[in-house]
């Protein structure tokens, strides 16, 4: 008897598209296609096919991990006597910009909160933790938003520690997209939720903080399960110019925009700003920062050209 064919190791198990929508079971969707229209992200592909095939396998397995960590926590109660806080299940969503990490963590939340077991899901973006544009004016980082350094590292971290303390009120910083900016005096509260969906580009890293010196505490560390939305660089880049050439026909017409100013390009003009902005800022972010944190996730969307999921991989443990 010849010997098996020697396969390489590797922490996931991979799941085409149909396969992955097998696990589905008998889940119902609950989301008509008006509300999954309301959920897509701009220049994004997004059904209901989508939402059945590839999100509602997915809510299935979290509800599996939530219920296991509830019923875990009720056997703790049992144990301590009742002397802790339920604390929120918290799922981190990571990826590049203009990958669709936004409208993964949107359908989540829906789709999630539907689920009788846990119907209050919040969902935070990291951009509120951004520093505010003075200070990294001052600290010359505007060309790096978006960079591990333009964020305050600290205040998020105690953020989703105050999150898994069991405190009954949290606050979140506010981010505006429309004028680049944290609004200041705004805060978002978070009342003892029981799911807590944290998306951002760098949320599964780990790394040097300021002085170069190594956290003792990282923000993965709170996380229940996380999750990485993937793709090839180069769809991802063409996703990005795409989104920039709406935006020009759009957002960026507001008087209030931070970018009103791209609002007159030609799209020839367009086209090679958004490049820049790519080949100086997203791209090298990608390549150094956000690419390398893939593997810590629990599991990864592999998306096709079309931003369609193709591919799901799942840590095996």
């Amino acid at each position: 008897m010849s010997a098996p064919k020697h396969q390489s190791a590797s922490m996931f198990v991979d799941f085409e598209r149909e396969a992955w929508r097998a696990l589905r079971a008998a889940t119902p969707l609950p989301l008509s296609a008006e509300e999954v229209e309301g959920l897509r992200g701009l220049g994004e592909h997004l059904d209901l096919e989508e939402v059945a095939d590839v999100y509602l396998p997915l809510s299935r397995l979290l509800n599996l991990h939530v219920a296991a960590t509830q019923s875990l926590w009720a056997a703790q109660q049992a144990f301590l006597g009742g002397f802790t806080q339920k604390v929120p299940f918290i799922i981190g969503i990571a990826g590049s910009v203009a990958v669709g990490k936004s409208t993964t963590a949107r359908i989540l939340q829906a789709l999630l909160s539907r689920w009788p077991d846990h119907p209050h899901v919040e969902l935070v973006t990291t951009d509120g933790f951004l520093l505010p544009n003075r200070i990294l004016t001052e600290r010359n980082l505007m060309h790096r938003k978006g960079f591990p350094e333009s964020y305050d590292r600290r205040a998020l971290v105690r953020f989703v520690a105050e999150l898994k303390s069991g405190r009954s009120e949290v606050f979140a910083p506010v981010y505006s997209h429309l004028v680049y900016d944290i609004v200041p005096g705004e805060a978002v509260r978070l009342r003892r939720p029981d799911i807590v969906i944290l998306e951002g580009l760098n949320v599964l890293q780990s790394g040097p903080v300021e002085g170069g010196k190594m956290p003792h505490t990282f923000l993965s560390d709170f996380f229940d399960f996380t999750l990485y939305v993937d793709a090839h660089e180069q769809d991802i880049r063409r996703w990005y110019v795409d989104r920039f050439l709406n935006l020009r026909q759009t957002a960026f017409r507001d008087e209030r925009s931070f970018f009103r100013r791209f609002a007159e390009l030609t799209e020839e003009q367009a086209i090679a700003r958004a490049e820049s902005v790519w080949g100086e800022i997203n791209g090298p972010n990608l390549a150094q920062n956000i690419a390398p944190t893939r593997s810590r996730a629990r599991l990864i969307l592999v998306k096709g050209p079309d931003h369609r999921v193709r591919r799901v991989r799942m840590r095996k443990i």
